[in-house]
């Protein structure tokens, strides 16, 4: 920036400084026009944002209502669902059945006989874990298909070290170690219920590889493990009467007993416990619900966004935007379509939803729940019928439309294009403002240095006269 040399001293005090930046004010006035005009745009994108998001909600209700498992829900209760839990997935059959339960699945769990000393070493061998099935009478055990387990026990190794390896070997089963008065017991628990899912446990030692033979079933070394070890809960299958029949499970839950239903066992029954399957409506009215509310939150933005007030003569921010009235009457023209997909339902006034003045949609909450009463199919297809044309159904039209707008190459792309070229232009104009406010200040202050300068010089010139003026009129006096 430019500097005065000497303001004011050749002026006889005139404030130079003060001219030149009042001068340099009212070259830089354009910026102020251009600064509000990129407040202007900026405060756009984010209205324009802010519809945006406002689309992407209401695409999301209209897929809803275009989805089948959206128009398939059922509920599910339990007479006493303190015994007896279900669900159902959407899409089941209404229907009521009893279910009454002799027994929970159990796991099985062994104890083995108390071990002495307290934190002594067990010997060196090996353990064999196997998951399977118990047969009680007579008692005999069938391995499942996996594997059996080996897990390598050292001669150093006490009992808890053996209950880490038993964890650690992820063999299906958990251990853990009890403590009492007598010494101390290896705890084995199956991971699973179910009869498929009992476990048989094995010590070999000392090269001898049958496990059953009388070496390593005995009471020393590591077989003390299997010698006096007593089953304290075995395998068992969840079992229960459903409309009388027999029915079991490996766990609590019956998942493929009734198609569609899963029922869970929570206790044994005392009585008969009704499990009822019906169409859940209340889940179709509340996505209507929140199609209407998404749809009515877009309209009032752009309802205010683009109104003008005439008694306060103030308009709204996108009042006048071609591009915000045609996003507007777009989404208008699609609720008020008409649909031949609908079968006795053609428009959304047919089923209770009007529009009121404003353009926001308000349900009749009576006459939609009698019409999803009445005439369910008819609603579901004014809403998601894909025949194509005017036979789409409402839902169907806004989700098309509302994912053209929210496209790669739709409206809010290209509108935000079209912002922040402005907001660009405008940025130039503001730099070339500042270039040339600057030459401006620069060319003024060099002439009123130069001035300043001149007129310093004369002011000296006129001094000197003075002085030889009064020099002479004292010589000649």
């Amino acid at each position: 920036m430019a500097t005065i040399s000497s303001p004011g001293v050749g002026t006889n005090g005139l404030d130079v400084k003060s001219i030149i930046s009042q001068l340099v004010t009212l070259e830089k006035r354009p910026l102020d026009t251009l600064k509000l005009q990129a407040a202007t745009v900026n405060t756009k994108i984010s209205a324009f944002g802010q519809i945006k998001s406002l689309v992407s909600t209401l695409q999301d209700a209209a897929g809803k209502l275009t989805s089948v498992t959206g128009w398939n829900g059922v509920a599910t209760t339990s007479s006493d669902s303190k015994f007896v839990s279900a669900t159902a997935v959407g899409g089941t059959l209404p229907t009521t059945f009893s279910v009454e339960v002799q027994s929970l699945a159990k796991a099985q769990a062994t104890a083995s006989a108390a071990l002495l000393p307290v934190g002594g070493a067990l010997g060196s061998g090996t353990l064999r874990l196997e998951l399977g099935k118990w047969s009680v009478a007579p008692a005999s055990f069938t391995p499942g298909s996996g594997q059996p387990v080996d897990i390598t026990i050292s001669a150093s190794d006490k009992l808890s070290d053996v209950a880490s390896k038993i964890n650690g070997a992820n063999a299906g089963v958990t251990a853990s170690v009890l403590s009492d008065a007598s010494g101390e017991r290896l705890l084995l628990r199956s991971k699973s219920t179910g009869e498929e899912f009992g476990f048989r446990l094995s010590v070999m030692e000392g090269g001898d590889t049958n496990p059953q033979s009388a070496g390593n079933t005995d009471a020393t070394g590591l077989s003390r493990l299997v010698n006096g070890s007593t089953v304290t809960q075995a395998a068992a299958n969840a079992k229960a009467t459903v409309n009388g029949i027999a029915v079991s499970s490996a766990t609590n839950t019956f998942a493929s007993t009734i198609s569609g239903v899963t029922f869970k066992a929570e206790q044994v029954t005392t009585a008969p416990i009704d499990i009822t399957v019906s169409k859940d409506n209340s889940a179709i009215q509340s996505n209507i619900d929140g199609f209407v509310k998404a749809y009515n939150a877009i309209n009032q933005l752009l309802q205010d966004a683009t109104k003008y007030d005439a008694a306060t003569k103030s308009a709204g921010l996108l009042q006048g935007d071609s591009t915000a009235v045609a996003l507007q009457n777009s989404l208008r023209n699609a609720i008020q379509s008409v649909t031949t997909g609908g079968g006795a339902f053609q428009r959304l006034a047919d089923i209770g939803i009007t529009q009121q003045l404003g353009g926001d949609l308000v349900v009749d909450s009576s006459k939609l729940t009698k019409a999803l009463s009445e005439n369910p199919d008819d609603v579901k297809n004014l809403f998601r019928n894909t025949g194509g044309g005017s036979a789409d159904g409402i839902a169907v039209q806004l989700k098309a439309l509302t994912t053209n707008l929210l496209s790669n190459d739709g409206f809010f792309k290209s509108k935000d294009a079209t912002l922040q070229l402005s907001l660009k232009r405008n940025s130039q104009d503001q730099t070339r403002v500042n270039e040339k406010v600057e030459a401006f200040e620069k060319r003024i202050t060099q002439r009123y240095n130069a001035l300043d300068t001149q007129l310093s010089s004369l002011n000296g010139l006129n001094a000197y006269i003075s002085q030889q003026v009064t020099a002479w009129n004292k010589s000649t006096g």
